[in-house]
């Protein structure tokens, strides 16, 4: 069992060596100073996926805050070739003489590209080094997870839940999360190059320091999420950001058409370089008192002012 006082006794520590206010932690990790409190004096404890926001934040290794903690939250198994060839895998599971699930599993270095029907069978799992390269991943649902590393390169993740989840240093590169919910999950690192947005979802968590060259943004929404250390490009239509929180972050050589920012946090911090927008994105950004000397006005008739 993990001992909620002596976790929270760290968190204490760790936040007051960092030099971090209660207020200052929260706003980072997106929930109240109460619940800071709260884990500071033992009432309650963070999921998974705020530990990982936690270390990070607070510049601590993830073990800090237990010996035992990854161990009991991955249900880790040993690192021993239990992972068979995909087509395999996958041939044995059309032939109904399998029933797999991962979940709960220490992958490291696995080759599963090519690998259909994933869904439900990988949560609440640390992934390292692993290799899903055109793979059919579509409907897959990652609750719990640690996924650091990994290859997505060219696979289909559309209509996908990823929650509660830690995305460290994947490749994403010209790969589909149509349709995909993040939900109070944190990315830093990862290669989005070519990758479609359309249609997703991204709520209450964080994405950082990650490459979107040439996404598509076609009707995405943030919403209540902190974003740093990004540039965007390309076209924005019918995209919303609503109660962000935005840290050096650039749209350069972007069009914004139809796109919403409502109540956000610091969008003075926002640089526009060689971008446009269309009457209602202006004025959206004119009322947040975002710096618009960046920005061309695209007139009704399609020109520009």
């Amino acid at each position: 069992m993990l001992d909620t006082k002596k976790i929270g006794n760290k968190i204490a520590e760790a936040r007051k060596k960092a030099t971090i206010s209660q207020a200052q932690l929260a706003e980072q990790l997106f929930i109240s100073p109460q619940a800071v409190g709260k884990w500071e004096r033992g009432e309650s404890m963070p999921d998974i996926t705020t530990f990982n926001r936690l270390a990070e934040i607070l510049g601590v290794d993830f073990n800090y805050f237990s010996e035992n903690f990854r161990s009991s939250v991955t249900g880790a198994v040993p690192n021993e070739p239990l992972v068979k060839q995909s087509a395999e895998l996958q041939d044995e599971k059309q032939k109904g003489k399998l029933s797999w699930d991962m979940s709960q599993g220490n992958w490291v270095d696995a080759d599963f590209s090519g690998l259909k029907n994933l869904h439900e069978k990988f949560g609440s799992s640390n992934m390292q080094r692993c290799l899903f390269i055109g793979s059919d991943l579509s409907g897959l649902l990652l609750k719990g997870n640690n996924v650091d590393g990994c290859d997505f390169s060219g696979s289909d993740i559309s209509n996908s839940h990823i929650q509660n989840s830690y995305l460290l240093g994947n490749l994403f590169k010209g790969s589909s999360l149509k349709e995909t919910e993040f939900s109070k999950s944190y990315v830093k690192g990862c290669d989005f190059s070519g990758t479609d947005f359309s249609g997703s979802v991204i709520k209450s968590g964080g994405f950082e320091k990650s490459s979107m060259v040439d996404a598509v943004w076609n009707s995405t929404s943030f919403n209540a999420t902190y974003i740093a250390d990004i540039v965007f490009n390309g076209t924005f239509e019918d995209c919303c950001f609503e109660n962000c929180a935005f840290t050096r972050v650039t749209f350069q050589d972007a069009t914004l058409i139809n796109t919403f920012f409502k109540n956000n946090k610091k969008l003075k911090r926002i640089r526009f370089i060689d971008c446009k927008a269309d009457r209602m994105t202006y004025e959206f950004l004119k009322q947040g008192k975002a710096d618009l000397t960046g920005i061309t006005l695209i007139t009704a008739e399609g020109g520009n002012d």
